[in-house]
């Protein structure tokens, strides 16, 4: 892929079509204790190396299924994720591991699992140490990436955000689009309510027009987008006979998806006014020192 520039000042992932390698797991190198979700960096069949999520972890495919969608959504919006790839685990893989609760759970995802290229040398973002590798264009759509995601995960404690080559680059959505785990409580005002903890993002007091931002964005993530990121998520992930949806088959399941986010999209006045509102607040406030994570 070449490496066009984006308005952000990183790599241009929006200018190609979105695609997501299917790739087979040979090896597995580390786990990486951050969480819950005991996520592991994997060798691939001449892929390389890539962080890999498992199904059988935590709550499971749905967490796959929302890095999947998010990871789709930020390329749309020209925002810096590392590739993404389906990361196959075949059946007898991990049975030397001397860990049994690794081997547990590489043994509960056999099957689809999903991961994020290795970003070799990459280091956690620190909010006052690396503020200046952040665009303002950068953190203004980040913002907005998050309040339509209601991504929880991008306080100044867990930014999930790395930095590699001086850019900031965009990891662990598994937390966003979280009505997804109970479908039935989704109504009309839930879908187009504001999303309250953007007031914590790490990057708010950093935004610039996001009216502007908004306006960006919504045209990028047209019907044609929206279904097009939804069909990048395999039937396997998104019926799931444990955590997956329980929409009658993938078709359905899909299009529920798309019109929950068409709709959010369509009412994102709503969440952009509200993270402005929560942006003059904090900027009025007395200043108050970041508490880094643990």
């Amino acid at each position: 892929m070449a490496e066009n520039r984006s308005p952000h000042g990183s790599l241009d992932c929006g200018t190609m079509p979105i695609t997501v390698p299917h790739l087979h797991a040979t090896r597995y190198v580390q786990p990486l204790r951050e969480g819950g979700s005991l996520p592991a960096v994997v060798e691939t069949d001449g892929a390389g190396l890539f962080v890999t999520k498992f199904r059988g972890a935590g709550q499971g495919a749905k967490v796959l299924v929302a890095e999947i969608i998010a990871h789709g959504i930020a390329t749309a919006l020209s925002l810096p994720v590392p590739e993404l790839a389906i990361v196959e685990l075949a059946d007898r893989f991990g049975q030397s591991e001397p860990d049994p609760e690794i081997q547990a759970l590489l043994k509960a995802s056999r099957g689809l699992n999903v991961g994020l290229r290795y970003l070799d040398g990459a280091f956690n973002f620190d909010p006052v140490a690396a503020h200046d590798v952040v665009e303002t264009s950068l953190a203004t759509m980040l913002v907005w990436l998050d309040a339509f995601i209601t991504n929880p995960d991008r306080t100044a404690r867990n930014p999930n955000l790395l930095v590699w080559q001086r850019t900031p680059w965009l990891i662990d959505h598994g937390a966003a689009l979280y009505m997804h785990h109970d479908w039935q409580s989704v109504n009309a005002a839930r879908v187009t309510t504001p999303f309250p903890l953007i007031r914590q993002h790490v990057l708010l007091l950093r935004t610039g027009d996001l009216d502007a931002a908004d306006r960006d964005a919504t045209a990028a993530l047209d019907d044609a987008v929206l279904e097009e990121i939804l069909a990048s998520v395999p039937d396997a992930l998104l019926m799931d006979p444990v955590t997956g949806d329980d929409s009658p088959d993938a078709a359905t399941a899909r299009a529920r998806y798309v019109t929950y986010l068409r709709t959010r999209r369509e009412a994102s006045a709503s969440f952009v006014a509200a993270a402005s509102e929560a942006r003059e607040t904090l900027r009025e406030a007395p200043l108050q020192p970041y508490t880094a994570r643990r």
